[in-house]
This record gives C-alpha cells, structure tokens and sequence, in this order.
C-alpha cells in the first residue's frame, strides 16, 4: 500500500452537489496527507473552492452531456492520469465515469461514485443504452461507491453487477447546527420576508431533476388557498430563465448564493420535489437545520424524511405537493415538531464519518487488491498508455 497514497478526483459537474462533495473529499485527503488532484472544468465554482483548500485542479474540459467531443475529453484524461500518476483514480457523477472506465478499463484501481444513475436522467433508447453501459462497465471499477442505500438498491434492482458499497452522504455538522429563533428572525429580516409569512424555500440546482417545474405548478394552488405564502427557489441552472417567467409575484428566485443556511434559516419548510436523487446534500442541511421537509418519494430521499421529519408526496405530483405544503405553512406547531425530529436524525449523517468511510474504501482498494484485479500491481504499472494517453487495445465507447 502506498505510503502517501495519490487520488485523482475526476468530475463533470463542478457545480452543485457532486461540486460540493469533491471538494470537501479532497479537502479531507489533503489533511490526510495524501497527494491529490482533481481533474475538471477550469471554470466554476469547483476550481475556487480547491484552489483555497490547496488542492491542485488539473484542467479537463468535459461538458455535461455525452457527444462527439467526448473522444477528444478521452485522450486528454488518459493524459492526465499518466502524468498525475495516481494510486487510484476516483470518478464522479455520470460524465466522468463514461470517460473514465472508457479510458482506464481497470488498468489504475478506480473508484466510481454515480451521484445518481445515468439512466434516470432520460428516457427510451437513451436510458437503455445508459444502463447496458452501467451493467458492462461496473466490472472496470474496484469499488461502486453509492451515496444511499436507495442507489444501491438501485443498482442491484437493474442488474448492476461489481463491488457496490454504500458510503451515505453527510453534512458538516458544524456548520449546520439548527436554526434558533434568533437566527431565523434575523434571516427575515436580511431576506425581506415577514416575521409571520408563511415560507417555503426550495435549495438546489434549476434543472428538470430537481423538479422545479413541478413545485411552480403546485404552488399556483398554494396560493389559491393561500395568499400570504411565499416561495423561495435557491440555485442556479438551466431551467432558471423559464421560472423567472412563471415565477409571479409570491416567488423569489434568489439565484446561486454563498450562504444557503440563511435560506434554511428563514424557512417554515424546505421543499424538495426532485425527479430522481442519489441522497442530496441539501435534504441533509435542512435536516440538520432542523427544518421539516416536503419531498418527493424517490430513492435517496425516503432515506431521510420520515413520517416524523415531514411528508414524502409521488414524484411529478402537483396536487399532492401542494397539499403538503398547505397541511404544513402557517402550522408552526407542526413545523417546530418536524424539525426537532429532522435535527436529531441529522446526526446519523455527520460528514467526519463519510468522509473515514470513503478513507477506508481508498486504502482497502490498494492494501487489498480486491475488485477488478490486484490493485497495488496495477498501481505500480499504472502508466502504461499508449502515446494518445489511451490503454493500449482498449476501444472506447466512441471508438478508438
């Protein structure tokens, strides 16, 4: 095993949750004292925040979405890894693991961590080439790292074979202790909402997963029953020009900020209508906020509100969203309830232990060989790539 083991993190988002979390994971091994890179986009959020923990960006620029470019997106990452020369490549989110697995085929102890499976982000031909690909390339990874129990079973419900463990996600504790009354009055103020206004704020990016689309529906019927609600959306993304038309004047589309806990703060309740979700940093924030939460009923999510913390309504379903919600603003006693018990299941999901078990998975992966092949010999032949930076007789998604 190494002694000052090297991770490269690979990433395609740079934003968001999936931003978040390498950040903080290479941040933790820097600690450690291992040697760490992250190879993404140079542009975003991401390279800041690495840039100020000291943690090395190593410019790959990959787009979000699979294209003829992607060929070109290989033969670079295949560069970096031969010039990085890491004990363990860790890949992240969909875009990176397509790439990845396509380059190295377990020739480098590699780590994949989905942050939501592939094939939920389509539908048709597109989501049955997404999964084939998932169940063929599980094989290319020593370890299948799921953010929930929901993904993983997940995984193994669509026949994704390979050594699939669960590392949950978790919250910084520290800086999400819950919310007093104090700091919830104060967050009023800062944001214009009025001490009694009935307010829900929704956290996360504008995109057709997180369902904002979905929540402006139900909240026309919100506000048919009652008129003193307000809706807060937090996030940017690519749907957020089509809400700035539909928003209307009891919405606040607040944009990407730098302090959300003010927004969770200010919060009666935190809604989540998410399409689909790996287990989102957000629902954990506003849990250890100690917010009561409306969410949709998707993997991921079930794992976090209960009957005791909030209301869990169909994905897609405005109707029974609204009624959620309705059952929930203006009721303080309801809410008070829902986020003391949101608050104390928060402390099952303290990030210091993630971030030891994904720690532990890294080191196992060397020290054991176990996976794909021997770890520790292919990490000590980990350059052999041929002059483009792809593994020799290894064919691509896209062809050589």
């Amino acid at each position: 095993m190494a002694v000052r083991p090297g991770v490269l993190h690979v990433t395609q988002p740079v934003d968001g949750g999936v931003g978040a979390y390498v950040a903080t994971a290479a941040a933790d091994q820097i600690r450690r004292g291992w040697r760490v890179a992250v190879a993404c986009p140079p542009s975003g959020w991401l390279a800041g925040e690495l840039a100020g923990a000291g943690v090395p960006c190593l410019p790959w620029a990959a787009g979000r979405a699979p294209g003829p470019g992607d060929l070109a997106r290989a033969a670079g990452l295949a560069g970096i890894v031969r010039r990085f020369a890491p004990d363990v490549v860790h890949l992240h989110s969909s875009k990176a693991g397509l790439v990845g697995r396509g380059v190295i085929r377990g020739r480098v102890p590699t780590l994949f961590q989905p942050h939501g499976w592939s094939w939920l982000t389509a539908g048709g031909p597109v989501a049955a080439a997404a999964l084939a690909w998932e169940r063929r390339a599980a094989r290319w990874a020593d370890r299948v790292i799921c953010v929930g129990a929901g993904e993983a079973d997940l995984a193994y419900r669509h026949g994704v074979r390979g050594r699939i463990v669960v590392v949950r996600n978790g919250v910084d504790l520290r800086r999400f202790p819950p919310a007093c009354p104090r700091e919830r009055a104060a967050a009023r103020v800062r944001h214009g909402i009025g001490e009694r206004t009935p307010l829900a704020v929704c956290v996360g990016r504008v995109s057709r997963q997180k369902g904002q689309e979905v929540l402006l529906a139900a909240w026309e019927r919100v506000t048919d029953r009652d008129d003193r609600a307000r809706l807060a959306i937090v996030g940017d993304g690519p749907l957020l020009p089509a809400l700035r038309s539909r928003g209307g004047p009891r919405v606040h589309l607040a944009g990407g900020v730098s302090d959300v806990r003010s927004w969770y703060a200010a919060a009666d309740v935190v809604v989540l209508p998410s399409l689909w979700e790996g287990l989102p940093l957000t629902a954990l924030e506003a849990l250890a906020t100690g917010r009561s939460l409306v969410a949709s009923a998707v993997p991921g999510l079930t794992e976090v509100v209960t009957g005791a913390t909030g209301a869990l309504v169909p994905p897609g379903d405005a109707g029974a969203l609204a009624e959620a919600l309705l059952a929930r603003l203006g009721q303080p006693a309801l809410t008070a309830a829902e986020g003391a018990a949101a608050a104390a299941l928060a402390g099952g999901f303290d990030v210091d232990r993630s971030l030891d078990e994904l720690a532990a998975h890294t080191l196992e992966v060397l020290g054991t060989g176990e996976g794909t092949g021997a770890g520790a010999a292919r990490s000590r032949s980990r350059n052999t790539f041929d002059e483009r930076g792809l593994a020799p007789h290894c064919q691509t998604p896209w062809g050589q």
